[in-house]
């Protein structure tokens, strides 16, 4: 994708700052807003910004800040030290963000974001890299998309009509935002 002076606008309005580092619009919404950028993994004063996609469209960043409220990144958390299936594709998103961080400019570390590859620290990183990377890429970014998809009501217009969904996912959502498996309803 490339990025214009008007996405810059858009994501400076969006942000209620001048952007930083901006590279790319890794994701546009189906409503055609730019909601994830890719940054440079340094900005022009040197600074290290490890952050290489970073959500920006107010709707999906207020949804995952409700999400992060309702504990989903504690209950995914708690499932990569139960699943080393899980905790395996979590490690392999790890080692694909750090090598396309690293593609731009190695910022000789080891640190990716929102937690990787051990802990689920930010639902805004796993959001923007899913968007960015698209449904399938990894496990817990796929299903936090679906999880904002549902309980922020953002499919279609923030978050792809197509993009899997929870029930897909055997995932259920309490009207809070907090996140089960469906053989787990009670």
């Amino acid at each position: 994708m490339t990025v214009t002076d008007a996405d810059l606008a858009i994501v400076a309005e969006q942000l209620g700052r001048r952007p930083r580092g901006v590279l790319d619009i890794s994701y546009r919404t189906p409503d055609g807003q730019p909601a994830v950028i890719k940054t440079a993994p340094r900005l022009a004063d040197g600074t290290p910004f490890p952050t290489l996609y970073y959500l920006t469209d107010p709707r999906l960043t207020a949804e995952a800040s409700r999400l992060e409220g309702a504990h989903v990144m504690k209950w995914m958390e708690a499932r990569l030290g139960e699943d080393e299936a899980l905790a395996e594709d979590y490690r392999a998103a790890h080692e694909h963000y750090l090598t396309q961080r690293n593609a731009i400019e190695d910022l000789e570390t080891d640190f990716s974001g929102g937690g990787m590859p051990t802990r689920v620290k930010c639902l805004h990183v796993l959001i923007g890299y899913a968007l960015a990377e698209g449904p399938g890429h990894f496990r817990l970014g796929t299903e936090a998309v679906a999880i904002a998809a549902e309980h922020g009501n953002l499919r279609g217009s923030a978050i792809p009509a197509d993009w899997p969904t929870t029930r897909e996912l055997g995932i259920a959502v309490d009207p809070d935002g907090a996140a089960s498996f469906l053989d787990d309803e009670k």
